[in-house]
């Protein structure tokens, strides 16, 4: 999701009521979102001006006093549609993980799962870009980057891997930085995407490129599995997308045209997905090997990487076409999606290794209902704000006592 450079002596302020332009965080992650619009520009201060007038920088008092106010209200307000698109993602990707083990016995469990995987997880990363398109090499940016996606890297990935070898009774199971183990791949991921998103915002053509190496990296068996990086490149096109969205995007895709259009297209979808349900390899939607891997002869890699991007895509518009822009009340959930995401996944994976799905009753259809309601409720529960409070030292940890002290905020303070 890239940003528009102001003219010189320009400056941005958040404004109220509008879809945001800007944001540095990454979905579930705590930050305000806020947005931006230019205004007009501010003269320097004349000269022979009172010394206290100014800070080192150049700029006034009263600018620095609209810049802490604006920053104060850009605080208070995000945008309900995307906090909501955040909040019915993750739901879908705890629903779609409760249904994974029911496959091979219910062919509608199949068919749901499979349409649910063909665009969950590119939606959740078209928002990533989205809100990473003002994202620099800052430091503050880059301290936030280490602090919200690298540390909680670390930390889920020595939590998941003590929990293997206790619930899976595997107590040689080894702790490894370098193969991200079930859901933490995409903090892996987006550390990376974000890392590169400077370098997007200045080629000529962003999503040709991603999708040259997402072809390329699904014809490179040799690439391993050392930080998923199939995974990395194969969903990299969907990041860059969303680099590239402007508001208007989502707002051509919120118009009731699209709505009544979503409805067929989303059952078009499902009955496709009935067909292909014991036909097709369901290893193509999560990204994470090669055609060769698969089974499949090398030019099928290129194929289906923009067959199902194309398919993805119309997927993902049909979601947010039915994503409420207005608040509702779990749009405050959506601030803290994230936490849903790395902490449903203990039980998902205990769900497997304690045998809970070896139940024949799970596997009849008011079992698979119950199995899917009881995995929206335990993400919805996990991304409330009490339960963000209990674990923001492994997710948000402010870490100063990490970084250098800006010697510029110094002698603004001391000012």
């Amino acid at each position: 999701m890239t940003e528009e450079i102001p003219a010189y002596g320009e400056r941005r302020v958040p404004l109220p009521r509008q879809l945001p332009k800007d944001g540095d965080r990454a979905p579930g992650a705590e930050g305000a979102v806020t947005s931006t619009a230019t205004l007009p520009t501010v003269a320097a201060p004349p000269t022979g001006a009172s010394p206290e007038a100014t800070d080192g920088s150049g700029r006034g008092r009263a600018e620095r006093r609209a810049d802490k106010a604006a920053a104060g209200a850009g605080a208070l307000s995000r945008d309900a549609f995307f906090d909501n698109a955040k909040y019915l993602a993750i739901v879908l990707v705890a629903m779609g993980h409760s249904w994974e083990p029911l496959r091979d016995g219910s062919r509608p469990a199949a068919a749901l799962y499979l349409t649910v995987y063909a665009f969950h997880m590119p939606a959740f990363i078209i928002i990533s870009g989205y809100f990473s398109r003002s994202f620099d090499l800052r430091k503050d940016r880059l301290q936030r980057l280490i602090t919200g996606v690298a540390v909680p890297y670390v930390l889920f990935e020595v939590a998941y891997t003590f929990f293997k070898r206790w619930a899976d009774d595997d107590p040689g199971y080894p702790i490894s930085l370098l193969s991200p183990w079930y859901l933490t791949w995409f903090l892996v991921a987006l550390f990376i995407w974000r890392l590169t998103t400077p370098l997007w915002r200045i080629v000529r053509w962003p999503l040709p490129l991603a999708l040259t190496l997402a072809v390329l990296a699904s014809l490179s068996p040799e690439i391993g599995d050392d930080l998923n990086l199939q995974r990395v490149l194969q969903f990299l096109p969907f990041f860059v997308l969303g680099l590239n969205l402007r508001p208007e995007h989502f707002a051509l895709v919120r118009r009731r045209s699209v709505r009544i259009a979503a409805l067929p297209i989303a059952a078009a979808a499902l009955a496709f997905a009935y067909w292909a349900a014991p036909r097709m390899n369901a290893a193509w939607f999560y990204h994470r090997d090669s055609a060769q891997e698969l089974g499949a002869p090398w030019w099928s890699g290129p194929v289906m990487t923009f067959a199902m991007f194309g398919c993805s895509l119309v997927l993902v518009a049909c979601f947010f076409a039915w994503v409420p822009g207005r608040r509702t009340w779990f749009t405050v959930l959506g601030a803290g999606t994230l936490y849903g995401y790395l902490l449903h996944g203990f039980l998902a994976k205990g769900s497997r290794f304690w045998g809970w799905y070896h139940h024949h009753w799970i596997h009849t259809p008011w079992g698979q209902l119950l199995v899917t309601l009881l995995a929206g409720t335990v993400v919805t529960l996990l991304c409330t704000p009490p339960v963000r409070r209990v674990f923001r030292f492994a997710m948000e940890p402010k870490m100063n006592w990490a970084f250098k002290p800006d010697p510029a905020d110094g002698a603004r303070g001391r000012r």
